[in-house]
């Protein structure tokens, strides 16, 4: 195992990922609110269109949350909280809120996580589509 750092989540970062989401969202013509969380589960930007349906805001932050609580994307977390799911308790059994809807996903950085991304406003499918152009654009 490597003890070298890697480089944290920036606001810069942030940034970046804001605006590819909003830029996709866009694109297709939905209006979206994004939220970028470090690894601390810490907001490190936000962002709601104007015309973004306001519990957008709520979504995206719990679909980021989700993501990074569990490393993985919550668009591959759906069918494990189904009522005969092996974590149909997760979304209730803690302080804070889970969100199993799609549209969260982590961001890593050399193999290591280091904060999410969620994307509310749209059709789940469009959300986490939204999500992965924005980590696209993060790695180039």
């Amino acid at each position: 195992m490597s003890t070298a750092a890697v480089t944290p989540l920036s606001t810069t970062d942030a940034e970046t990922l804001i605006s590819a989401a909003r830029r996709a969202a866009e694109a297709a013509g939905v209006t979206v609110s994004v939220t970028v969380l470090d690894a601390g589960g810490h907001l490190l930007a936000f962002r709601r269109d104007d015309r973004a349906v306001l519990i957008s805001g709520e979504t995206s932050t719990r679909k980021a949350y989700t993501a990074l609580q569990l490393d993985a994307p919550t668009a591959d977390l759906v069918d494990l909280v189904k009522p005969d799911g092996p974590f149909h308790s997760l979304p209730t059994a803690l302080d804070r809120p889970l969100l199993f809807i799609a549209g969260g996903i982590p961001v890593h950085r050399d193999g290591r996580l280091i904060g999410a991304i969620g994307v509310g406003g749209g059709a789940p499918e469009q959300d986490h589509g939204f999500a992965t152009a924005a980590l696209e654009e993060l790695s180039r």
